[in-house]
């Protein structure tokens, strides 16, 4: 038992480190400024290192792969898409888990009215991770693979430092809400409305907070299915 303990751990951590290092690379993509001006080129996210402006997150930019990269703070911008995922820029809430920075980025899960919106990051190191593709758990955005989703929202993974997960709600990020156990039925309830089987799953009791990441994913291909026909 003991054995088998030890290699499943192993295993876990070598994931984590390769998802770490791919949340790194390069990947297309295109931001707009706060001027509303569009740039595309290859973007990617910063975990750690020193930002432009104190408590502010930031992306590394370049037009092409033989460019020199440059880094843009948050405040310089308004949204950007890296691979298959939307960002937007948010202010610290006064409540949920947050990096150390007082600016950062959301991925937007759900664009509706309201919107869902995710951080995960580092307290203590700061930034959201992309997509990286392991399928572990259940995806870290609108449904695919992604790296410890699975493991429910707001909890802690002490592997390198405190790995949080939030999830927040709101029509925009400047009066965004964190989504609770408390409110959670009621919020996606309106969030994914346009399913109304997904509603009824969720009046159920099949969803909470710790498998979202299925309530998303199965939200996703019900879309996807009405949009063939």
């Amino acid at each position: 038992m003991f054995k088998r303990t030890t290699i499943c751990l192993s295993i876990f951590c070598l994931l984590f480190v390769f998802g770490k290092s791919q949340a790194q690379t390069w990947q297309p993509g295109s931001y707009y400024d706060v001027k509303n001006n569009k740039s595309v080129g290859l973007i990617k996210m910063k975990m750690s290192g020193k930002p432009v402006i104190p408590d502010e997150a930031f992306i590394e930019y370049k037009p092409n792969d033989k460019a020199n990269s440059i880094k843009i703070s948050a405040s310089e911008i308004s949204s950007f898409i890296m691979g298959r995922d939307s960002f937007i820029v948010a202010v610290a809430p006064r409540m949920g888990p947050w990096s150390k920075y007082e600016l950062d980025f959301v991925k937007v899960v759900v664009d509706a009215d309201p919107k869902l919106y995710m951080f995960r990051g580092k307290v203590n190191g700061g930034g959201v991770q992309p997509d990286v593709d392991l399928g572990v758990g259940g995806g870290f955005g609108t449904g695919g693979g992604g790296f410890g989703m699975g493991l429910g929202g707001g909890i802690s993974i002490p592997l390198g430092g405190s790995t949080v997960t939030g999830y927040y709600f709101g029509a925009n990020t400047a009066v965004m809400k964190q989504l609770t156990p408390a409110n959670f039925i009621d919020v996606m309830s309106e969030i994914l409305g346009d399913e109304p089987e997904i509603v009824d799953e969720l009046h159920q009791n099949k969803y909470n907070l710790r498998n979202i990441d299925k309530l998303i994913a199965n939200y996703n291909k019900a879309q996807a299915a009405h949009g063939a026909e």
